[in-house]
């Protein structure tokens, strides 16, 4: 008869063993590792700066203990009630709230008008040019923002602000304060900069509709009107969804436009009033304004995201063939090409010929006053702040070799760090740090651009434990410039990791190749059209951009953009404009590029 014996366990390897088993797991393949330290930079440089905005705005600051009657740094709700409920809550909040919604609403609507019709004009009909005007609509998106408000005030400015007036008053003709500052002009210039994000969505949600749809409609006896009523318009719902919170969001956080044009009248919106807190010390005060505008521009993305659940009731290319048919125009087809050039030439020709006229001219457009001192003149009379030509000091060009140097650095940081993110999203297996990762890289998509900028300098301004205060260095500006601009870059990487197979790496993994070796050799020059599209892409936003660095720059760190402000500021209007002029030269010039390089075009697939 067997004997059935109890046999012992093996024993456990030595502590050193599986700790010397796991380190060499740990070097050919750190994904566990590499997911631990992105979510642990992520947590700090994302999370921590919104959680510390909204502490700021429970926690008394200092110098305003003897207005609330607590000690510094206690819990409170004082800023609160002096936001929403004290004497000068219209002021500080609900005033410029208004006039949020206002420029929001108007510019909504101007550019829905502007471009939507300019959609429907490049691909639903047989206009002359089609595809020329197609790209060349979209020009005003590589032009900084406020472009058009400087241009504005060369035309309307009026005595009532500081500095030369513009041409119109040079010429004899009163503009009103209505017509020069405030509401009107920042939804025209804002509706002129956005308008090319609603041609590009609903152009190319036009281009997939099937013809047949509205045919059959057309057969069965309903007017053109209906036909667009219950058929087109239903259909385009989510792109017209789409493209009316992208402009509420943008408009919620920028900053220039309203700026140039709203300081001379008082006219604050929400993004205006959060930088005059904060540059009055008013912290408190600037984190609920901060926290507010974090809040709605998250709701706006929800929002969004909510509506697009719906897009299988809105499905407009299936299995079945459709048919592409333009409308024949006849005789108004060029009348109608006039019409697209005569909003070319309102959105971009008339913007930077307005600039580059009035840095040429001592009064305003006068070519008889005609001089280069603006850009050439050792000495400017009467500019006690920038008393030399804009190429002639040094002011120009070192602020060019800070944008290019921060951009630049952060561009690189942020399509890496995209291409990491993607990396582990993809091949990870943990599911908390892939969620965590893949949620909280596009958080700052969900925030505008001066609220993150507020709260990167609520938590990096002071010390905080073995990190020193940063405010007022280029190495803030890199990182929150590569932070804001991160969800482009990691969905960028998470789609092009998704394409790559693990096949090439385990092949290489078995010919001994490091994990190193392995994302230098095969991961990187495979995703190299992503990396650079990471590169690029973040380097021209970044070079236009003026919301997140405004608070964030110092005279030391002075960028391009910031340093057009500045002379706007000091009402000095032609060298302001020439330093704008230099942005969108280097803007257009490098988007020409990058279109080149990638064999791509903003408005690729409308006009044909």
């Amino acid at each position: 008869m067997a004997v059935l014996t109890k046999t012992e366990p093996p024993p456990a390897p030595p502590r050193r063993r599986r700790l010397v088993y796991r380190l060499r797991v740990l070097r050919h393949d750190p994904t566990a590792a590499l997911g631990l330290i992105l979510v642990i930079l992520l947590a700090y440089l994302v999370v921590a700066p919104l959680v510390a905005v909204i502490s700021d705005a429970f926690r008394l600051q200092y110098g305003d203990d003897v207005h609330a009657g607590q000690r510094a740094g206690e819990w409170t709700g004082y800023y609160l009630w002096r936001v929403f409920r004290s004497q000068i809550s219209g002021l500080l909040f609900w005033e410029p709230l208004l006039n949020t919604l206002v420029v929001a609403v108007g510019t909504t609507l101007f550019a829905l008008v502007l471009g939507g019709g300019m959609a429907w004009l490049v691909t639903r009909t047989n206009v002359p040019g089609r595809k020329w005007l197609a790209g060349a609509l979209v020009v005003p998106y590589m032009l900084p923002s406020w472009t058009f408000s400087l241009a504005w005030l060369s035309l309307f400015k009026n005595e009532r602000a500081g500095g030369q007036v513009g041409f119109l008053q040079a010429q004899g003709v009163h503009t009103p304060d209505w017509l020069a500052y405030g509401a009107l002009p920042i939804i025209v210039t804002l509706g002129l900069h956005y308008y090319p994000f609603v041609l590009l969505l609903v152009g190319n949600a036009l281009r997939r509709i099937d013809v047949q749809l509205e045919d059959s409609a057309r057969v069965l006896g309903a007017p053109r009107r209906v036909v667009i009523r219950r058929i087109v318009v239903p259909l385009m719902l989510p792109a017209l969804s789409s493209a009316v919170l992208l402009v509420i969001g943008r408009v919620l956080g920028t900053f220039g436009t309203p700026y140039v044009l709203g300081l001379p009248a008082d006219y604050r919106v929400l993004s205006t009033g959060l930088f005059q807190s904060i540059r009055d010390r008013s912290t408190g005060v600037a984190s609920v304004i901060a926290t507010v505008i974090v809040v709605i521009g998250v709701l706006i993305v929800f929002t969004d995201m909510r509506l697009m659940r719906e897009h299988r009731r809105f499905v407009t290319v299936g299995g079945k063939g459709a048919m592409d048919r333009l409308s024949d125009l006849r005789g108004r087809r060029w009348p109608t090409f006039a019409l697209g050039l005569l909003v070319f030439a309102v959105s971009v020709l008339v913007p930077v010929l307005t600039l580059l006229l009035s840095t040429v001219t001592r009064t305003p457009l006068d070519l008889s006053t005609f001089t280069l001192d603006y850009w050439f003149a050792e000495r400017l009379p009467g500019a006690v702040g920038f008393p030399h030509g804009v190429l002639r000091g040094s002011e120009l060009w070192e602020a060019a070799w800070n944008s290019l140097r921060v951009v630049g650095l952060a561009s690189l940081i942020c399509a890496v760090a995209g291409l990491l993110v993607g990396y582990v999203v993809v091949r990870g297996t943990a599911p908390r740090i892939v969620g965590f990762l893949r949620q909280v890289s596009f958080l700052p998509y969900l925030v505008p651009g001066i609220a993150f900028a507020a709260a990167s300098l609520s938590l990096f301004a002071v010390a905080r434990g073995p990190v020193p205060a940063l405010y007022g260095t280029t190495f803030l500006l890199i990182l929150v410039m590569a932070v804001t601009h991160l969800p482009y870059s990691s969905r960028s990487g998470i789609a092009a990791m998704t394409q790559l197979g693990r096949e090439p790496e385990e092949a290489a993994q078995i010919a001994g190749a490091s994990w190193w070796q392995r994302m230098r050799r095969i991961v990187f020059p495979i995703q190299k059209g992503a990396l650079v599209t990471g590169i690029v892409l973040p380097f021209i936003s970044g070079l236009k951009e003026l919301s997140i660095v405004i608070m964030l720059t110092t005279t030391g760190t002075q960028l391009l953009t910031t340093l057009s402000i500045g002379l706007v500021d000091y009402g000095y209007t032609q060298l302001a404009n020439a330093v704008v002029l230099m942005i969108a030269l280097v803007s257009f010039t490098m988007t020409y590029l990058t279109q080149r390089l990638t064999n791509s075009s903003l408005a690729s697939g409308l006009g044909g």
